[in-house]
Parts: structure tokens; sequence; C-alpha cells
């Protein structure tokens, strides 16, 4: 049978000399991955199609096992996530915490349309730390991590000084920081925008300029969290905070000019 999927390729593996299964995130059918015959020959009908973070739709011809695909027609090619090495990173780390916390068949719509729109806005050029933070955020739920960041989570205040807490699984008061010696301490900025990125749609998403110090806290807080909880070990994590820290390196030497 023959099968039209709007999807998105998360990661491709080499298959034989000349082809590549493609591991695509499909509105319709949730993670899904077929084989491209001859994806890996410069000249092939598939070979800039299957291109990791290319938006396309794809014709599948099913069975068991494997499908194979046999047309591909790219929407978006994520072109400028393509050409520029940070950007890359970051597109990066967003597929892979897709792949790897999704299971074959697993999802649909809604993930993948938080899947697209965060490429779609690193590649139109909106701040790739920014964008990736909302996504962790809202990639919580798909791991099936829940936070408390409306309240207090020792008491449940909703007023006050607050920091973040491992061990009480999110946000604790200031009335509460002796339950947990080693919270992180977090400034209004961070503890706000850690809200927002929990709670908000992605669609409203507009101009957004945030303090470096604060990304800081916010690339803290949240690393933190999924290293506690999601148990995951992503190569495309450990290539990022090596970009991040090349960042702020030439940031620094930058101003110190």
């Amino acid at each position: 049978m023959l099968e039209k999927w709007e999807g998105i390729v998360l990661r491709t593996n080499d298959y034989g000399e000349t082809n590549k299964i493609v591991t695509m995130l499909t509105r319709e059918k949730g993670k899904k991955a077929a084989v491209a015959r001859g994806a890996k020959k410069t000249n092939s009908r598939l070979s800039g199609v299957t291109q990791p973070f290319t938006h396309g739709y794809f014709l599948v011809q099913g069975g068991k096992g494997l499908g194979t695909m046999q047309q591909g027609e790219a929407l978006d090619s994520m072109r400028h996530i393509r050409e520029d090495l940070l950007k890359t990173a970051y597109a990066a780390y967003i597929v892979e915490l897709t792949d790897r916390t999704t299971e074959d068949g697993q999802a649909g719509a809604p993930l993948f349309e938080l899947v697209r729109k965060s490429l779609a806005y690193i590649n139109d050029g909106v701040d790739p730390a920014i964008v990736t933070n909302i996504f962790e955020m809202k990639m919580l739920s798909q791991a099936g991590l829940r936070p408390e960041l409306s309240s207090c989570a020792v008491c449940g205040e909703m007023e006050g000084r607050f920091g973040f807490s491992i061990r009480e699984n999110g946000l604790i008061c200031h009335r509460c920081f002796e339950k947990d010696p080693y919270y992180l301490p977090l400034s209004p900025a961070a503890i706000r925008l850690l809200r927002l990125f929990y709670f908000f749609d992605l669609d409203r998403l507009g101009t957004i300029d945030v303090k470096e110090s604060t990304k800081k806290e916010l690339r803290a807080a949240i690393s933190m969290y999924y290293d506690e909880y999601a148990g995951l070990y992503l190569k495309s994590r450990r290539f990022l905070e090596q970009m991040e820290r090349f960042e702020d390196v030439f940031k620094k030497d930058e101003t110190d000019d």
C-alpha cells in the first residue's frame, strides 16, 4: 500500500553501500522509518529530501517491517540552519531529543507541529537558544515529566521569591528553601520565563530578547532537570554545550576589544 506522509527527517542511517534508513516524525503516523534506496548517491532524487531537518512530503510503499520510500518533495529544506554551525547544533539537539523520547508509531500532529515550528523559527533567525529552551519545556510531558511550576512544590504558595529544586520537582518559595539546601537560586526573570515557556502556545512567540545572564540560568535549570529525571545521554547536547562555550568566549573577546 502506498502512503503519503508529511514528515520531518530526524536522522538517517547507512543501509548498504547506497541506501539510507530514514527516520521521520510524521504528522499522520508519528515516528516512522523507511528505506530510501540509492539515497546516498549524490545524483539520487532522494538524496536532498532525506537530509536531516528537512520538512517534506514522502511517498512510502508499506508492508511488513520497513517501508520503502518511493518519492520525496521538500517543503522546507531548512537551508539557513544547515549554513550555520550553531543553528545546526541546536536543531540537531531538538531532533535527537524528539527521537529519543518517542517510540516508533508514537505521537502525531501536536508533536509534529512543535518540532516543525521550532525548526522553522531557528531557520528564520529567531534566537535558537530561546527556541530550544521553549522546546525543552514543552517536551517534558512527552518524556513523562511534570515539574511544579505554577506554585511552590512544597507549600503551594504562589507569591514570593522562588528557586528551582530538583529534589522537590519544581519551584520552591523562600519560605521552603530550607527543605532543599541544594536548590538553584533563580532571578525573577528566569522564573517568569520558565513558567512562560512551559505553559504558553508556541504560535504566540514574537520578538523576544533575553539577557545572556538569564539564558545561562535557564540553561542550568533545564539541564539539571533533564539530567536528574530524563536519564538521557544525547551526543548532540554535548556538542551544543561545546558550541555555547565557544560562543561565550567569542562574545567575551568581542567585548574586551
